[in-house]
């Protein structure tokens, strides 16, 4: 199987490094040629262009920060799509949007999956990330080996599109921890508490998270560094907030999240680290929200291992 891959960023680039590592055929293409350039130094091939990969590999791969992103590279590859194609839409995008593309691949005799990851880049580094797949079931068998490559724990999802509503699902969630991660380590050092201690505490309790025993140690280290920036976070809180427009589901959280992003985004830059929100904290308060001891980056000890099938418990 040739692989096309579409997108070297801080996920993308990782994804693919994992299939590299271990010893799939890909050709690689970014907009950024030194990234091209890199990968080409651990053994990937360099695709000249979008439309050059959908002729030349079987499966390609896009991992793209914005569904204009998509888009714009789809609208390349659409009129090379034949049977025996496949495309594995690996953005965190709109639900609506994938399905759309989705349909004119597989108009075209292609086969179409919607399979974004979620765990954080330190994962997706070993090849330890979660991944979830819409598609129909006899696709999901052809590309589990990869998904399996790329992810330790790969969730068939459903049909085309609802793999991209449980990621937006799990982003708002996260993003709402981190807020009130933010805001429980900003009480503690107000209320004059070691913040070494008020980590432990959260974490042995009920108040824990995943969010928390990752986002908050490089948030007290001072690093905030996640590879993930505010504008990132903006456009899956509001992907998510379109998802329930759409079913006309009222909420009242995630309009204050997207509040919360915009002023953060204001007042420090789109491009601002995205645990940097807790500045808004810091500089109302005065305080430093930092405490010795912490690392200045996530980093996943679980060795890599190959990946396998979630089977949904019946309960």
């Amino acid at each position: 199987m040739k692989i096309g891959f579409i997108g070297l960023g801080n996920v993308g680039s990782k994804l693919s490094g994992s299939l590299l590592r271990n010893g799939f055929d890909v050709s690689v293409y970014d907009l950024s040629s030194q990234l091209t350039v890199d990968f080409a130094k651990n053994g990937a091939k360099i695709g000249e262009n979008p439309e050059h990969l959908m002729n030349v590999c079987d499966t390609i791969i896009t991992c793209l920060p914005s569904p204009a992103a998509s888009n714009m590279v789809m609208q390349k590859m659409l009129p090379f799509v034949k049977e025996g194609k496949t495309w594995l839409e690996m953005s965190t995008t709109d639900d609506a949007e994938v399905k759309r593309l989705g349909a004119e691949v597989i108009n075209r005799g292609g086969k179409a999956v919607d399979c974004p990851v979620s765990g954080g880049c330190h994962r997706a580094d070993t090849g330890n990330i979660s991944i979830f797949a819409g598609c129909d079931r006899a696709t999901f068998e052809i590309i589990l080996p990869l998904l399996t490559t790329m992810g330790r724990r790969v969730l068939h999802t459903g049909e085309l599109g609802s793999a991209s509503i449980l990621k937006v699902i799990t982003n708002f969630l996260a993003t709402a921890n981190l807020v009130s991660c933010a805001e429980a380590l900003t009480v503690a050092k107000a209320a004059g508490l070691e913040l070494g201690n008020a980590y432990e505490a959260i974490r042995i309790s009920s108040g824990n998270s995943f969010v928390h025993e990752t986002e908050s140690q490089v948030i007290l280290n001072g690093s905030r560094d996640i590879s993930f920036t505010m504008d990132l976070v903006a456009k899956d809180i509001g992907l998510f907030q379109a998802v329930a427009d759409r079913v006309s589901v009222p909420l009242d959280v995630s309009p204050l999240l997207i509040e919360i992003f915009q002023d953060g985004i204001n007042k420090f830059g789109s491009r601002e680290l995205s645990p940097n929100i807790i500045k808004r904290l810091e500089e109302v308060t005065g305080l430093s929200i930092t405490a010795p001891g912490f690392p200045a980056e996530m980093v996943d000890y679980e060795p890599e291992e190959p990946g396998y099938e979630v089977q949904v418990n019946k309960f």
